[in-house]
């Protein structure tokens, strides 16, 4: 396994090239299953280890998938109808395939999915989702079983709750079901509607992502397409903490400010200065960090994936602010490692109670899932001395380059066996 060492103090400065979207990329990938034999060119891919494991299993499926940099070509027609346990365990993603080789192929076995303890995360809004398109659904072994004998059919369905994922995978197969499918209170992330978008590239008619009311009108078969993944708006602000939590002042090339508002509106109450580029988004820190109040909320309000960065800088602002978490149950264990660096944070339940300290101090911490890894990394840039930060496989799942990137601002950041 690797680590990173961070030596904190330093004022980061200069400019981060924003990769695409892991939460699109996986997605796209996934839904070139629906395509009958024709190729997809997928550009903007970031090169991480999630894609590697949905490239992993769509080659298990019998597709063929070629990358070359951030450019993926995908062909071929699956010979198999199941994701197996050992890819599928690792990445939660991995359960979109569901939907796109039901509408394909008739038929779909996946075993409930894995990767970041962060929360129970339940498919049964999957499920649900597939069986009011007339899937006939049981579960064995820990695997998900699904047929359509008599083909998908178009229906009106309301999810229990807006989750993106149950959103995606009813989307997917919905574009292949006879007639026309409506999703209500759908998912509203920029990511579904950069999938609705690469759908009807593909020959699909999807209209409304992006909102809470989703149409599709099935068709008999779709083609192939070349289309370029999303800018990520988790990577960018991300980094839009790093300049942020440092005093430093980053521009994040390629980041869209209109997929990124509550954030952007979150660093600018905290103090820092925001600015648009026709390059991108430049952010500048303050020599105060202020506190605040946030929530977690669906899109478009402030996203769970950016609660462990905003916690970080929070720890560092000057007076006391919250944090609560609505999405995830247990989404919080970042918090004891940024405890062991000085933080002042106090849970209740679903809620963090930060009080800023003036200084962190460098320790040896453990990341524990995607996003939790980064807030350490954050604390580690602003820390006095220097930070270790075991178990980086969980950050390599969705950041893409971090060293380089950050040594490219002037951060003092190495990554070396651990021994």
């Amino acid at each position: 396994m690797d680590k990173f060492i961070i030596e904190g103090g330093q004022r980061l400065e200069g400019i981060i090239p924003i990769s695409g979207a892991k939460n699109s990329a996986l997605k796209l990938m996934a839904a070139s299953l629906l395509v009958k034999d024709e190729t997809i060119i997928l550009k903007n891919v970031p090169a991480i280890a999630d894609v590697l494991l949905m490239a992993r299993l769509l080659e298990h499926l019998g597709l063929r998938v070629k990358r070359e940099g951030h450019v993926l070509e995908i062909s071929g027609r699956a010979d198999k109808i199941n994701a197996p346990y050992d890819i599928v365990t690792k990445m939660r993603a991995s359960v979109l395939v569901l939907g796109p080789l039901l509408a394909r192929y008739g038929e779909a076995s996946v075993s409930l999915p894995g990767g970041c303890a962060i929360g129970t995360r339940p498919v049964d809004l999957h499920l649900k989702a597939l069986e009011a398109l007339g899937a006939e659904i049981s579960l064995e072994s820990g695997d998900i079983h699904a047929k359509a004998p008599k083909g998908l059919k178009g229906a009106v369905h309301r999810l229990d709750f807006p989750s993106v994922g149950a959103t995606e995978n009813m989307m997917m197969a919905a574009a292949l079901a006879e007639g026309e499918t409506e999703i209500h209170n759908a998912a509203c992330e920029p990511e579904i509607a950069d999938l609705a978008g690469f759908i009807n590239t593909l020959g699909g008619r999807i209209s409304g992502a992006g909102t809470s009311i989703i149409k599709i009108e099935g068709v008999k078969t779709l083609h192939g397409t070349t289309y370029a993944v999303v800018s990520d708006r988790i990577e960018a602000g991300t980094y839009a903490v790093a300049s942020a939590i440092t005093g430093g002042d980053i521009l994040l090339e390629g980041a869209l400010a209109s997929n990124m508002e509550k954030i952007l509106d979150a660093l600018e109450t905290s103090g820092a200065t925001v600015s648009l580029d026709e390059k991108g988004i430049r952010v500048r820190g303050s020599k105060v960090i202020k506190p605040q109040d946030i929530r977690t909320e669906p899109y478009p309000g402030f996203p769970t994936d950016m609660q462990a960065q905003l916690t970080a800088l929070l720890a560092v602002a000057e007076g006391t602010s919250s944090i609560t978490e609505t999405i995830f149950e247990n989404r919080f264990m970042h918090v004891q490692e940024l405890i062991r660096m000085g933080a002042d944070i106090t849970l209740n339940g679903r809620v963090a109670l930060i009080k800023g300290v003036k200084t962190l101090q460098g320790a040896r911490v453990m990341a524990t899932d995607l996003r939790a890894s980064f807030s350490l990394i954050l604390a580690g840039l602003r820390a006095e001395g220097v930070t270790e930060l075991r178990r980086v496989y969980h950050l390599d799942r969705g950041y893409e380059g971090v060293e380089e990137k950050l040594s490219a601002c002037g951060a003092k950041i190495s990554r070396v066996k651990d021994q």
